[in-house]
């Protein structure tokens, strides 16, 4: 493969193995032709219930449970794959040095009758990125996904063919093919864009009534009863939908939802702790569907907001005091493992010469002593609902401060009730430290390690012998809630987003890997196995866990 050029195919076949080992305990997805037998309403039961569904306002992965059955981006991720790659509206692409083209896919009609072009791709792209653009989105409305996904690396959008985009670019960038698929970079309609007004509050009115090209549309937004409901999209340009409908419904508690499966009231469920597992495997009307995960759950020290974070000693310290051995063995009985850096291990990049930081009660107790440290308090942000990489975030957040307690740390839980309204909290910056995870986007290592470990701003924006910085510096991600600004690391990961050399990235991550060890930004928690329990009245064929996109409802069908 050229380091300057990759095309579709070689595409494919360089990046196809980006996720490796996964092992699927319910059946992979059948090809299935549109308009199946089944019909009836799905019922996916899940956590939380999000206001806003747009996939341009939110980096919440309850919010892109909905828009992936909404929207399609260009490239998508094949139902049940760790990361491998399929046509999506566009059925042609290649990256050559700075320039990606694509060809659209022909006949393709969005939910308000309007046809697909390229002016809904550049009009896509505006609205996230372009403060010049009359419908833009906004600074404050538009989430962490716009920069990284379109803004720091798009220099413009050719839409002059109708059926065929290209993107010039602001240098190489390797993983731009894979940002395509992720669920913020979903196609929009410019017609849609173009008639909600140009205000910025006028453009979030899109997030209660999305109109894309996707297996489904949108039909009602019940925020009073936590529920979402899709219709089949008669008109859709792909197989099935297989279902009449799709009906998303909150329920906060794991065993409760669980057990909504099992008495066939819900479909399927995600985000299983060790207790609700149980309940499935116990059960004779549900099964427990797994996959290995691309994912972290971690702890972010906020180097910004506690000045004794700044010191690695301390965030060393806090790291080998917390037994996160035991929170994974006791806490998550077994259906996670101790993380060590931020990148999983079945993507390429990982450092497998990297161990987990060990539970040492007086190794932090020293260390904490040489650093001046020993009357440490913080305060730990943590959401209530569960999710995958922290399914049991309370029963975690106990285990730290007792684990923290042992070495003379104090520790203040603030517990939120939403998961919205706690990253609405983290997102500001106003923790000492949080509990957050990531869910692979595109199972891309710079999805990880630059995603949320670079700052994201000019290295002169880092002050000479520092290596954090305010939220307050323009251009910052909020992303990277530790505020952590190593140079060192920020150059070895932005090098790597430039050669196409699959050999020479993954040298250069697995050192950024090893440095992220070393500085301890974060506590790393656990990578979680992704985990869902499904009622026997989905086909068994017809469902499949895919541990980055999805969920791949268009497929699914019922007895």
């Amino acid at each position: 493969m050229s380091q300057e050029s990759i095309d579709r195919r070689s595409f494919l076949k360089a990046t196809g193995g980006a996720a490796a080992g996964a092992t699927v305990t319910a059946g992979s997805a059948g090809c299935l032709g549109g308009g199946g037998d089944g019909g009836g309403e799905l019922v996916y039961a899940r956590g939380d219930h999000p206001t806003n569904y747009d996939p341009q306002q939110t980096t919440s992965g309850e919010v892109a449970k909905v828009t992936n059955q909404v929207f399609d981006p260009l490239i998508e991720f094949g139902a049940g794959s760790g990361g491998q790659l399929v046509d999506g509206l566009a059925t042609d692409y290649s990256l050559d040095g700075e320039t990606a083209t694509l060809t659209l896919r022909e006949g393709v009609t969005f939910h308000n009758g309007a046809e697909l072009t390229a002016s809904d791709v550049r009009a896509t792209v505006r609205r996230f990125t372009d403060p010049d653009y009359d419908y833009y989105l906004g600074d404050q409305n538009r989430s962490g996904y716009g920069p990284f996904t379109f803004g720091n690396w798009v220099e413009s959008v050719d839409d002059s063919e109708e059926l065929e985009v290209t993107f010039e670019l602001t240098q190489q960038f390797a993983p731009f093919l894979r940002n395509l698929a992720m669920f913020a970079a979903a196609i929009l309609s410019k017609e849609q864009i173009e008639g909600l007004g140009a205000s910025p509050d006028e453009q979030t009115a899109l997030g209660t009534e999305p109109q894309g090209t996707g297996a489904f549309s949108f039909d009602t937004l019940d925020n009073e009863n936590q529920r979402v409901r899709l219709a089949a999209n008669d008109e859709f340009w792909g197989d099935g939908p297989q279902v009449d409908a799709v009906v998303f419904k909150a329920i906060k508690q794991n065993s409760t939802r669980v057990q909504d499966v099992i008495n066939g009231d819900s479909h399927i469920t995600d985000n299983l702790d060790s207790q609700s597992s149980a309940q499935v495997e116990d059960s004779d009307t549900a099964s427990l569907a797994s996959k290995n995960g691309i994912n972290v759950g971690y702890m972010a020290f906020n180097m910004d907001r506690k000045e004794a974070f700044r010191d690695k000693t301390v965030r060393q310290a806090v790291s080998h005091a917390i037994d996160t051995e035991a929170i994974v063995n006791d806490i998550y009985q077994g259906f996670a493992e101790q993380a060590d850096q931020p990148l999983p291990p079945d993507v390429f990049g990982h450092n497998d010469d990297l161990e987990p930081y060990p539970h040492d009660t007086e190794k932090a107790k020293s260390m904490l002593e040489d650093a001046g440290a020993t009357d440490l308090s913080f305060e730990l942000a943590t959401f209530s609902n569960p999710r995958g990489y922290n399914p049991s975030p309370v029963e975690t957040a106990n285990q730290v401060r007792s684990d923290l307690e042992a070495v003379g740390v104090t520790v203040e839980i603030n517990q939120f009730s939403t998961f919205s309204s706690y990253l609405e909290y983290t997102n500001a910056g106003k923790h000492d430290a949080c509990f957050l995870g990531w869910y692979t986007d595109n199972a891309d290592p710079d999805n990880f390690l630059y995603v949320l470990l670079d700052p994201k701003v000019p290295m002169d924006a880092v002050p000479d012998g520092q290596d954090w910085v305010s939220y307050d510096t323009e251009g910052y991600s909020t992303l990277n809630a530790a505020a952590w600004a190593n140079t060192e690391y920020m150059e070895t990961v932005r090098d790597a987003q430039t050669t196409y050399e699959r050999g020479e990235r993954e040298q250069l991550y697995k050192e950024a890997s090893a440095l992220a060890h070393e500085e301890a930004p974060w506590v790393f928690l656990d990578y979680a196995r992704t985990l869902r329990a499904v009622n026997e009245a989905v086909v068994s064929d017809s469902y499949t866990v895919s541990s980055v996109g999805g969920p791949h409802l268009d497929t699914v069908e019922l007895q």
